[in-house]
This record gives structure tokens, sequence and C-alpha cells, in this order.
């Protein structure tokens, strides 16, 4: 008997070691990037000289990406390597016709619905699932408003979406009228057909589901119907496969002169420790869009804010939901509560109705196989409808900006029945929650105040540096850091950006706060318990909307927690404020027109009537019933601040058309360590060199990316090398101590 126990106890001895191993390995897997056997060249002359180019290496050609950037394949490399393919980067930096290139990474992006149903009866339409479309008929102020918005004869005629995702089914017989073949494409096969791959699970759904909320027709007694039932759809196929920085480009760019709204319901993992955005290609793609897209108006990017919130995740984690480019989207269960998958922070611009707990009503759509389901859910479900309410209102005013339509939505958001702790009230009188952004959206306001919306004047941005040296936060204590602003262009503030360098023993023991000069207080990052990695942030671009309106001008603070145990030391090294606005009022509130059932004035505000110029020193804190007054009327009354640090101001009277993003960051670089990308990893690694590549001239570069042609090769390649040496001479150390940690426990295993 003793024996058999003894036995037992080493087999168990045995099988914890071989777990330990494992478990070892398969994490220092996991933490090495995966490179592909795709590569990314910026070539000049256009898609014939890069098929050349790319015939004369061996490469496939797969398309170009945007202006003389191209996106090819090598099938002598690897699909999946933990090293570079040196030999292929050799053959491209020697070609002088490549001005740039990268060979691409596998990204992990992940789908942001959930896997749970129910009725009621309203007569409208003939679809059998209409009477269970809770979210567009119950009324009542319990639904998005978007039966009277049609009754304003709008559904989305002339609005082009599509749908990023893992595939569209086009035939579906409550989509394909609606279906845009200019509006789709399979990146993942390079081919024209986003029909998605089946499989027994069904794993590709997620892109129909997402489109049938967009554009189902309506009155074809089929499923449910579209909030822009008569809007172009599209789907592009992109997740179904490897996800690489190019792959997302290609999405986000594609026929950015047709397509009007993109929406996304995805993102990286949101498991509550990943830091992450786009790459150099899909920030450029964002520029774009912004930039050129729509003839000029600029492209609107609808994005799902995550569905982290059971991993304590936080949005502001996510370079896309955390941009100013795109419309960030929360969710609000049927009894308007936060939902448990919902991520709270401060880059939500509004919410939708979703999925909530048990016995709370899904969202009704298409589905795969030419069905119907009742049980699409997360914010998955939540940026689509979002993205059919704006095309609503781009139908109303197809002159709209990117930014006339998040003013937009932020001016007519409202509380319904939303329920949350955090409300608040902001500088100038807007209601304001973390998990709600500033309400759901309202789609009949929305196409009423597209109708006689003027576009916004020309965006301006103020940056700011904090003079800041290694500020060090104890376990257990925080900081508080003071900047006074003063921006001679930005009075009316947009997007707030606190652009932060810090390092950490524990990254999740961090919280992070920003109160502006008007009182408002943002959550830019919440304690998140499962992120252990002590990479911190580097010039990571915090972004709140919370001050949408606010005057910019006077003292900002920042408060950063730690609540790290014992050795668990933070160290604050860079604060950068970047303030997004304009110098003129964006859309005066002319009064007899706009009208609010409550709306909060806070009471360090005066009211200054126009007429008499007089200034009350009095005025209720809650106005009800009352027309509101001008924004020009309501006044600051004036504070003193006193400055608490050294800093330097440089205020950029820059334009929608000169702003270059890029000089001033990348919002979505991965906070692990930065991948090769040719010439971009002696940029990143090499600290002097990021300055001299900085400061290059973009007004020679199509898209504002630094030309290689502008630095000096030797210079960049002796970088490369030294970078390639240390990732060679690291890969071997690894592989030594593995093999050594295995000996070790094979030879103690034997001993026992």
């Amino acid at each position: 008997m003793a024996s058999n126990c003894r036995i037992f106890s080493i087999n168990s001895t045995k099988l914890l070691l071989l777990q330990c191993f494992f478990t070892l390995l398969s994490t220092l897997l996991a933490n090495n990037s995966h490179y592909t056997d795709q590569f990314v060249v910026r070539v000049e002359g256009g898609p014939k000289v890069a098929k050349e180019l790319a015939e004369k290496h061996g490469f496939v050609y797969l398309g170009e990406i945007f202006d003389n950037y191209h996106h090819l394949r090598h099938h002598q490399v690897s699909k999946r390597s933990i090293e570079p393919s040196l030999r292929h980067h050799e053959a491209l930096h020697s070609d002088k016709q490549v001005k740039w290139f990268s060979q691409q990474t596998l990204k992990k992006r992940s789908k942001r619905d959930l896997s749970y149903f129910y009725t009621d009866t309203v007569p409208y339409l003939n679809d059998p699932k209409w009477k269970d479309m809770w979210y567009l008929n119950r009324g009542n102020n319990l639904d998005m408003n978007v039966k009277p918005a049609w009754d304003m004869k709008v559904s989305g005629k002339g609005v082009v979406v599509t749908i990023l995702d893992d595939g569209l089914e086009k035939d579906h017989p409550d989509i394909k009228e609606n279906y845009d073949p200019k509006a789709s494409y399979d990146v993942n096969n390079n081919d024209d057909d986003p029909q998605p791959r089946y499989d027994i699970i069904n794993s590709n759904r997620h892109g129909t589901r997402c489109a049938g909320e967009v554009a189902a027709i309506a009155n074809n007694s089929i499923c449910a119907v579209g909030i822009a039932f008569h809007a172009g759809i599209g789907g592009v196929r992109m997740l179904d496969g490897d996800v690489t920085d190019a792959v997302e480009a290609r999405s986000l760019s594609l026929n950015s002169q047709y397509i009007d709204i993109y929406s996304a319901s995805w993102g990286p993992d949101d498991d509550g420790r990943t830091v992450d955005g786009p790459g150099e290609l899909a920030t450029e793609a964002f520029i774009h869009g912004i930039e050129k897209g729509r003839n000029g108006l600029g492209s609107i990017f609808v994005w799902a804010s995550g569905n982290g919130g059971r991993n304590n995740d936080n949005c502001n984690c996510d370079g896309y939901t955390n941009s100013i480019w795109t419309l960030s989207i929360s969710s609000a269960t049927e009894n308007g509560l936060v939902p448990w998958y919902s991520e709270a922070c401060s880059s939500s611009l509004a919410a939708t109705y979703s999925s909530g707990s048990g016995g709370e009503r899904e969202i009704i759509t298409s589905d795969l196989h030419h069905s119907c389901t009742t049980q699409h859910t997360g914010t998955s479900a939540s940026a689509p409808l979002a993205a059919g309410i704006c095309a609503l209102a781009l139908e109303a005013n197809k002159q709209l900006t990117w930014r006339d339509m998040q003013h937009i939505v932020v001016r007519t958001a409202r509380l319904a029945n939303l329920q949350s702790s955090d409300w608040k009230t902001n500088g100038v009188g807007r209601h304001v929650s973390h998990s709600f952004g500033y309400g759901v959206m309202d789609a009949a306001a929305m196409v009423k105040l597209a109708k006689v919306w003027k576009t916004v004047p020309k965006q301006k941005v103020c940056t700011v540096y904090a003079d800041i040296m290694d500020k060090i936060i104890s376990p257990k204590t925080h900081i508080e850091v003071t900047l006074s602003v003063h921006c001679s262009k930005v009075k009316f503030l947009e997007h707030v950006q606190a652009q932060i360098t810090l390092s950490s023993t524990r990254r999740g023991d961090i919280h992070i706060y920003l109160i502006s000069p008007m009182g408002t207080k943002s959550t830019l990052l919440e304690r998140r318990p499962l992120d252990t990695y002590r990479s911190g942030f580097v010039n990571w671009p915090f972004l709140t909307v919370h001050n949408w309106g606010e005057s910019p001008d006077g003292e900002w603070k920042l408060e950063i927690h730690n609540e790290g145990r014992f050795f668990g030391r933070a160290s604050l090294t860079n604060w950068t404020m970047i303030l997004y606005g304009t110098s003129e009022d964006p859309q005066p509130l002319q009064k007899n027109k706009h009208r609010s059932l409550e709306y909060s004035i806070p009471t360090n505000f005066a009211y200054k009537n126009s007429t008499s110029n007089k200034t009350t020193s009095t005025f209720p804190t809650t106005v009800t019933e009352t027309v509101l007054p001008s924004t020009e009327d309501i006044i600051l009354l004036e504070e003193n601040f006193n400055d608490s640090i050294n800093y330097n101001i440089s205020s950029s009277d820059y334009d929608n058309n000169s702003i270059n993003y890029n000089s001033m960051f990348f919002p979505g670089m991965s906070q692990s360590d930065y991948k090769y990308s040719g010439v971009n990893s002696a940029r990143k690694k090499e600290s002097e060199f990021v300055d001299s590549f900085r400061n290059v001239s973009t007004s020679n570069s199509d898209m504002g990316m630094h030309p290689v042609s502008s630095v000096s090769w030797d210079k960049v390649f002796k970088n490369v090398e030294v970078i390639e040496a240390n990732n060679s001479c690291t890969a071997i150390s690894r592989c030594i101590f593995l093999w050594c940690l295995l000996l070790f426990s094979i030879w103690w295993m034997n001993t026992l």
C-alpha cells in the first residue's frame, strides 16, 4: 500500500514538473512575435511597377493597400516563424525601388459578441420578428427613436455601409437586395467574394449578423428589419485568417471614396491584460480615411467598445476605440443597466441597446444559412445599430463630415432609462458617463439636427508638454501633477488626449484620472487585476471625450494611483496633453429651437445676458422646461491658476487638411516589444534614432509616413543589424535555457 502511494506521489511529481515545463514553454512562445509570409513594400509607380518588383524577387502580388503601398506574399517564407526572413529583408533592402518595407506579424483580434432570447406585439411591418425588436419599437423613451426617424422619410437610401468582419452571406434573402459588391472584398483570400467560410459550429456568422442589423430588407416577410433598410451593405472578409497590420489597413481603406461608413465589432483581446491597437499601416489607413475619404468629408468609422467587463478590462487600453477617428459605442441592456460584459472608459461616445443578463432580451438579425437569430449579443451588436443610425443621419445631410457626425451624436444622445452610478455633468452642462458616453443614440433627433447642421469649423490642435522627470509613485500612494494650459486657437474642446509614458512593476495596479480646468473628472484607466505586465505604457494616448465643448484654458490635473503592494513601484516619465477642438463655437445653440427637460449648469458658471451684457451672479443649478442659453452666453467665472511645474506650450494652427497626426503619435502601437518591420524596428529600438526619424519632413511622403530615402540607409541598417543580433541571441538563449531545464527535470525525476 505504501509502495502504491509512493508511486502515485512520484508520478504526481513528474506530472507537475511536466506541466510547469510546458506552461513555461508556451509562455515564452506566446511572448514572441510570429512573422508571416506577407510583406508590405512602398514602391512608386503604381501596381504595374510593384507587380514587376514582386515577380523579380519571387513574391506574389496581393494588391495595393493605398497609394504606393503594396501587399505581397512569398511562398518560400514560413507562414509562422518567431524569426524574420532576413534573406528576403536583404533582397528588398538592396533594391533601390523599395522605399520602405515591413514583414507582417500576426495580431490577435477578437469578435465582440457573446452567446443567450423573448416577445411583444407592435404592428408596423410584416417582417415576422418586427414585433420582437424591442430596441426599435418600445416607444415611451425606451428605444432608439428609429420609427420617428423613418417617418421623416429617411431609410439610409444612397448611403453605403461596410461591415469589417469574417464575411457576409451576400445571398441571404433578407440582405441580397441591398448587397453592394463595390463595398465588399475578401482580404483573407484576396478576391472579390466576401462569402463566409462555413463550418460545423458556424464560427463565421458574426459579419452576416452585423450586416442584418444595418440593412436587412423591410416589409419582405423575412426575419427582421435593418435600421437603414435602404442602405447599400457590403462586407469585408478579414478576420477569418491571419490578421496583420496590412490586412487591417487594406480593409479600413477599401474604396474610401465610395463607402461612407465602416462598422467594426472586433479588436484586441478583451482579456483585461492586453494593451494594443492599430499598427503603422492601419494608422495610416485611418488618417487616409478621415482626411481623404468621401471626397474629403472623411470616412466614418464606428467601433464596438469591447466585451471585457468580466475581466475588468478598460476600453482605453484598446487603440481602436481609444482613437479620435472612431465613433466608439458601448451597450445598454433592455432595462437600461450596464451589461456585465461592458467596459467603462472615457473614450466611449454613446451607447445603443444590446443584450444583458438572463431574462433581458437580445438583438434580432439575419444569420448564416439564410436563417434568423434572436440572440445577437454584446457590443458587437451595438456598433452596427449605431452605424445604421448614422446612415439615417447621413441620408438627411450628405455633407456631414466625420467630425460633424460625432458632434451630432454628442448633442442628441439622451439618458433615456440608462442607470449608472457614474453619471455626471461636464463643464458645459452635458450629462456624460464612462459606461454610456453621452447616452443612448436617438435616431430621430440625429436626423432632425443633421438637416439643419452647419459644417463645424476646421479642427485645431494644441499640444502642451509637461516637464516631468521620473516622478516615483510608491505602493498604496498617488501623485498629482498639474499643467497650466493656454491655447490661443482651441477654445471649444472636442477630443482630449493625455499621452503618458509610465513604468510599473505591475501595470494592472495603476489608476489614472484627468481633471479639467472646468472640474470634469475623467477616469483614463481603472485597475485591471489580471494585467501583470511590467511593460507599463509608452506614449500611450489615453482619450477622453468628456470635456466636449469645454474651454481648455486653465489648470489640468493628472492623478495617478498605485495600488501595488510591497515593492510594486511605478514611475511617471512623460505627460503630454493634446487638445483638439475649434477656435469658435462649432454650432451655437439657438434660442427657441433646442429645449431640454432638464439641463444642469455647474455652480461655478455665471449667465451673461447677451442683450444687456450684464452678468448675473446667480443661476439655477437645474433649469427645467427652459430654453437653453447660447453657449456664447455661458461664461466661466475667472479663476486664478498657479503653475506647479514647468511646461512648454506648442500651439499649432493646424486645420483639417494639414494636421500631420503621424508627427504627434502612433495611437495604437502595441505595448509589447516593438515588432521587427524593416526600418521601423531600428526607429523604435534606438532612442537617439527616433528623434532623427521624426524630424524628417513628411512633405515628400504620400501618406505622411517617414520616407526612407531621406535618411541614411547605412545608419538605419547598422541599427537593424544590432537588433537582429540581439534577437538571435535572445532566441538562442531561450532555446539553451529550455533544453537545460528539460534535461534537469528528466534527471531529477529519475533520481526520485
